[in-house]
């Protein structure tokens, strides 16, 4: 079965849209898109290409598919490992709008996108990365489709704006897999599914201690 990994640039207080520039995503009247331009560095750089590499298909959303035709086959230098990547890999685009792609190994997806993606996972294959596209995610959430969060956290704080957890988010626990900080302070934390949330209680005991109690939820 293959991992579905969902990675994108993430401020402070949960905020997904527009960070590459203001005129990303000015979706209900954002008006701090560019966010994440000042922090980048040469690590972050090195995690991107290393990170660009792994999958074997990316997912996307219509507004991120658009982004990125417009201007992906643009980069013709055969020195770029992030374009020849992105050019060559198989891409699967969730739209309702769209009736075709015309980007190279680009392709719709049918019917409904939860199922359609669970078809794609239950194939074999490597990795699957959904890249930005935040209403595609908030549906992948909804369906408990996501096995894995690649988060890069900016020290910034944008107020209203898309978040990448919505109320469609599905209870779950994730486990922490491992963790990167930036000459510029932005954190990259990579984190994987770990089975369901466990609710519990904090009470004092017979002896005056505190003591964690844990109770089963469905």
């Amino acid at each position: 079965m293959r991992k579905l990994v969902a990675g994108t640039f993430l401020t402070l207080d949960g905020v997904m849209q527009g960070p590459g520039g203001p005129d990303e995503d000015r979706d209900g009247g954002f008006e701090q898109g560019g966010w994440s331009v000042k922090y980048r560095d040469e690590m972050m750089g090195k995690l991107i290409v290393e990170q660009t590499m792994r999958p074997d298909a990316l997912l996307l959303g219509r507004r991120t598919y658009e982004i990125f035709a417009a201007h992906w086959p643009r980069v013709t230098d055969p020195n770029d490992p992030v374009a020849a990547k992105l050019n060559s890999v198989q891409k699967y685009v969730a739209s309702r709008t769209l009736h075709k792609t015309e980007w190279h190994n680009s392709s719709l997806l049918r019917g409904e996108v939860a199922t359609a993606v669970a078809r794609l996972k239950e194939q074999t294959g490597g990795e699957i990365h959904v890249t930005g596209s935040s209403n595609l995610i908030q549906t992948l959430l909804k369906h408990d489709l996501i096995d894995e969060f690649d988060l890069w956290v900016f020290p910034v704080s944008v107020g209203p704006g898309k978040r990448l957890f919505g109320d469609g988010t599905v209870p779950g626990a994730f486990r922490l897999a491992d963790t990167k900080v930036s000459t510029t302070g932005v954190v990259l934390h990579r984190y994987e599914r770990a089975g369901k949330l466990e609710h519990g209680t904090f009470e004092v005991d017979k002896e005056g201690r505190i003591a964690a109690l844990w109770e089963d939820k469905p």
